[in-house]
This record gives structure tokens, C-alpha cells and sequence, in this order.
């Protein structure tokens, strides 16, 4: 069936990909992007729907390389249709889906069920990853090469950390064979212990128990090393402190399969949002200090940090009501990616091309995707952002079944007020 033709007149065009940001109109036939074209007054075609941008930011679908969903198994947290909802909310129109579900994903029927759950259950599009090793445990590793059959797009063990150098090896120079690439979120749980917050004086003061830093950046070294060794496809899940991106860059100079990703949260956050014991901002990593923050905003316009995500992990009442140190980690973001990262244009830290081409094209790139850039061809993936708009994130708002935001009340400017998968409408700000 043909779908409807539609323009999109009006509007400045920005594609991180190509550089470009310029008036224009934008072209959608059957789904795809059929035309660019530097008039923003381009006559319509017979027949096709016309939207008016009025001079707002249109700009590719956001990418996020970690969601959370709690489907199968953890439905009361979060399913596929409540995550697409959330995603489209916030100009995310790809997100890959992390294994740590019950059961794993660590199976090619469970990936290849996701995958036909996503397309008739969610408005955006979900991409499954994959679990490094079975049952997430560290041991022993899965079928990487009927993995990729079945739909995953990359290899990870999601929340967990994979503590065995022996296993870790293994499992780089197999995904290697098949080019899949390794995302790998890196924790020392023994240099981790009992912490609950990062490690320093505001720790002690809040009489909290300390992660050092130590706990993210010794095990980040040792994967550096075996990816340098092995030739894997590596990529630092989330690195959150000065010395990660230190470690990131030196590996850069002489590997060009390294990259590495932030959680908008440690972005835009630090410890001091821990100061009233609220939950929400209990995370994994934790919430660093300014220092770190700052580090990992050098990161992002420096180009050591490929890449931004919403780390979106919906937890419940129960696991979030509880005193600080006993509390799960986790928060929702994918309504909000976009806006907390437009504190960073907006204050001037980091140029609005770069800050977009870590949530759009950076990721799509080291995934493979045919996402994240507005070309002829290319899926008709985009987003309306009015980045003049101010907003506050409210309870009562949350398109997410778990309600566990670290923003909530927060103030913003720049908001998505439409959103377009493969040239139909998903969302529609009111």
C-alpha cells in the first residue's frame, strides 16, 4: 500500500551527519525522505499533506543505545507499547532494547519475539540487543553469530559487568569474528562494594557509602586493553568520570573500533542532586562530582564521547520507597533526553550540531543502522523541536508506567512537538 505523500515546509534543517543547518523543505514519499531542498517555501506536490515547521528545528529521530523495557517479565514496570509511547514523547524514534529481562536475552527466540513484539506493539522503532554471556552471569558466552541472524543489533550484558578478564577475552575475539560490536558497562563490584553514591567528602557528609572512581576506570582499562588485543567492535557503555575519558582518548589515538557513551544524567547532574536522599537519583554510575560532569562535557565537544542515551530503567514504587542505600538504581529519561541535553547548547558548553550527532548519527553509525541522518532515502525518521519552548516536566505527564525521574519539576527549554516514523505522525505536542 502506498502511504500519503507529505511535505514539510518552513523549517531549519539540521543533519549532524552532513553538517548541514539550513532553511528548507523536506520531502516524504512511501516512508522515506524524498527530497531536501534548501526552499523553505518548496511547492507542495499533488496530494501531499503539508506541515508548517514555522521556523522550528527539524532534525533526525534521536537514537538510544540503552532502554530498559520491562517486557518480558517486568511488564508492571514497563512494556514495549508504554516505552514507544515514551520515545516518541521525546523525538526518540529508535532505541535498542538491553537483555536484562526475564528470561535474558540471550536466546535467538527472545530476540526474534521482541523484535515482532516492538513492530506490532510500539510506535518507534526497537532494535534487540543481545546478552555477552548467559543468564547476564559472566560465564559462559552465547551464540553471537545466530544472535545476529535473529535481529540483535550489538552484545552486552546490560546492567551488569562482566568480571572475568578470561571470559571477557573470549568473548571479544568472538564477537570480533562476526563484527558485532561490544557494549560493556564497566563496574569492579569488589572496588564498587557496599557504595551507594560517589566517593568523596559529600558522601561522608550525607553519611552514605562511597563508589570510588576507581570502581568505573580499572576495569574500563583492562577492556580497552583486551579490545586493542582481541580487534573487537568495543564500546564503554556509560563512563562518567575525568580519568574514563582520559583512558577513552588515549585508546582512540591508536584504535579506531573504541568509543564510548554518557548517560544524559551524568551530563547534566552531579552529587549535589543526591543532598535531599531522593532515590531517583540513586544511579549506576553514580551521579559524580562537578568536576567529572564538566570532564564529560569537554568529552562530548572534544569528540572523546560518541555518544549520549537516556540509560531509561523504570523501577517501581516499592524499589524506589525505600532509604537511600537500600533503594534500586535506575531512572526513567526517554521523555527527557533531548531537553537535558539542550541545557548544554543552551548554556553554550557544547555547539547544537554535536550534542545531536551523539544522540543521531554517532550511534546509528557504530550500530549500523539505516537511522539517525536526513538524506534522500533514508527512512523519513524525524523530529519538530522548538528549542525556544519552556517546560516543566511534570508527574502527571509521564507516558512511562514507572514514574522514577530524576527531573520531575525540572525546568527546560527546547521541547519536541512532533514526531514522524517512517513519514507518519507518532506524536503531537497539545
Amino acid at each position: 500500500m502506498m502511504q500519503r505523500k507529505l511535505i514539510v515546509k518552513n523549517a531549519r534543517i539540521v543533519d549532524p551527519a552532513s553538517g548541514r543547518d539550513a532553511p528548507g523543505s523536506l520531502l516524504v514519499e512511501d516512508g522515506r525522505i524524498a527530497s531536501l531542498s534548501n526552499s523553505p517555501a518548496e511547492p507542495a506536490p499533488e496530494g501531499a499533506e503539508v506541515v508548517d515547521a514555522k521556523g522550528m528545528l527539524l532534525a533526525p529521530g534521536l537514537v538510544d543505545m540503552r532502554v530498559f523495557v520491562g517486557e518480558p517479565g517486568y511488564e508492571y514496570r514497563e512494556t514495549l507499547k508504554s516505552a514507544g509511547k515514551a520515545a516518541a514523547a521525546g523525538g526518540v524514534t529508535t532505541f535498542v532494547a538491553m537483555p536484562d529481562t526475564d528470561p535474558v536475552l540471550d536466546d535467538i527466540a527472545l530476540v526474534e519475539f521482541i523484535a515482532r513484539r516492538a513492530r506490532s506493539e510500539a510506535a518507534v522503532n526497537v532494535r534487540p540487543s543481545a546478552a555477552l554471556t548467559r543468564g547476564l552471569m559472566g560465564e559462559e558466552i552465547t551464540e553471537y553469530g545466530l544472535l545476529k541472524q535473529s535481529g540483535a543489533v550489538c552484545l552486552t550484558d546490560g546492567k551488569k559487568s562482566i568480571q572475568s578478564s578470561g571470559v571477557l577475552r573470549a568473548a571479544f575475539t568472538y564477537a570480533a569474528s562476526f563484527d558485532m560490536p561490544v557494549v560493556h558497562h564497566t563496574v569492579d563490584y569488589g572496588l564498587r562494594g557496599q557504595g551507594v553514591m560517589n566517593e568523596g567528602l559529600f558522601a561522608t557528609t550525607l553519611g552514605l557509602k562511597g563508589i570510588p572512581r576507581e570502581a568505573e576506570t580499572v576495569p574500563l582499562a583492562r577492556d580497552l586493553q583486551l579490545a586493542a588485543l582481541t580487534g573487537v567492535r568495543y564500546h564503554a557503555a556509560q563512563i562518567s568520570t575525568a580519568t574514563s575519558a582520559d583512558l577513552v582518548a588515549a585508546a582512540k589515538a591508536s584504535n579506531a573500533r573504541v568509543s564510548a557513551g554518557a548517560s544524559v544524567n551524568n551530563l547534566s547532574l552531579n552529587e549535589l542532586d543526591v543532598g535531599s536522599y531522593r532515590t531517583f537519583f540513586k544511579l549506576s554510575p553514580p551521579l559524580r562530582a562537578e568536576a567529572d560532569r564538566l570532564a564529560m562535557v569537554e568529552a562530548l565537544k572534544n569528540d572523546i564521547l560518541d555518544t549520549i542515551h537516556s540509560a531509561h530503567d523504570p523501577q517501581d514504587s516499592e524499589g524506589k520507597r525505600q532509604p537511600f542505600a537500600d533503594a534500586k538504581n535506575g531512572a526513567i529519561g526517554l521523555e527527557t533526553l533531548l531537553a537535558a541535553a539542550l541545557r548544554l547548547v543552551h548554556d553554550g558548553s557544547v555547539p547544537l550540531l554535536t550534542v545531536l550527532r551523539a544522540m543521531t548519527s554517532r550511534p546509528a553509525e557504530l550500530l549500523g543502522l539505516e537511522a539517525g541522518r536526513l538524506v534522500v532515502g533514508a527512512p523519513a525518521d524525524f523530529i519538530l523541536v522548538n528549542l525556544d519552548y519552556p517546560w516543566t516536566y511534570e508527574e502527571s505527564a509521564i507516558r512511562s508506567r514507572s514514574k522514577n525521574t530524576p527531573f520531575e519539576g525540572a525546568r527546560f527549554t527546547g521541547k519536541v512537538m512532533q514526531t514522524f516514523v517512517a513519514g507518519e505522525t507518532v506524536f503531537t505536542h497539545a
